[in-house]
């Protein structure tokens, strides 16, 4: 078996994945389609990679599905998008279920349309006592707007200082161990507001596919590519 066909190293899988899942507008234009179809065509992209990551033995995978700054992209767009996001959930609980993946809501979820709300918090619900990997899903997100928000929690409990652990804390995701390795898609090289404090020594991974053509052996490639590396951490 060819190095490009090997599995990764079980041995030495990342515990934490991240990815910025970009290009699914472009990918809709070039095929002179609404961004919208990008957007469902990216859907297939998140099934084959969740279930790629699950079954080589990740303990945590992170998506950024929608930004704070999505909000800026047109009315029609982004009540596609939220439309799309709980039909999505919806419908994919059953799989994640069976895959016993449990499910993780980063960003300020209480802020998103009541119906996606609901749906996420249904399917967040419903899969809390499976023990696979854990996925998480980074929604009305921002990494500036994250770190603001633990600095206010501080504040609001009288903290007068805090160290790096204290600080990780009151993240949005204080359980989580921080990124081994970042992917982004489409080939632009910005971490775009994402988990600015927990990417700090993160492995970065870009490639020039755009989102919906993404699959589960680009992304298993990804992690044998980090493989290969030698994880220094500032020293």
């Amino acid at each position: 078996m060819d190095q490009h066909s090997a599995n990764p190293n079980t041995s030495r899988l990342p515990a934490h994945v991240a990815i910025i899942m970009d290009g699914n507008r472009r990918w809709a234009k070039k095929r002179g389609l609404p961004s919208v179809a990008g957007h469902k065509a990216g859907v297939a992209s998140v099934h084959a990679v969740v279930r790629a990551a699950s079954r080589a033995g990740l303990k945590v995978l992170t998506i950024y599905a929608f930004s704070t700054e999505n909000w800026r992209r047109s009315k029609l767009e982004v009540s596609a998008l939220m439309l799309l996001l709980k039909k999505t959930i919806t419908s994919y609980c059953d799989e994640l279920d069976g895959e016993n993946v449990k499910l993780m809501l980063s960003g300020r979820i209480d802020e998103l349309p009541r119906p996606a709300r609901e749906a996420l918090r249904s399917a967040e619900a419903r899969l809390q006592g499976n023990t696979g990997m854990i996925l998480n899903i980074a929604l009305n997100y921002g990494g500036r707007q994250e770190i603001l928000d633990a600095a206010n929690k501080a504040i609001s409990a009288g903290l007068k200082s805090v160290d790096e652990k204290t600080f990780s804390s009151l993240l949005y995701t204080p359980s989580l161990p921080d990124p081994d390795l970042l992917i982004r898609t489409s080939g632009e090289m910005r971490i775009s507001n994402f988990l600015l404090w927990q990417t700090a020594y993160s492995e970065f991974y870009v490639t020039d596919t755009l989102w919906p053509d993404f699959r589960g052996e680009e992304f298993l490639s990804a992690i044998r590519d980090y493989q290969e590396r030698e994880r220094r951490r500032g020293t």
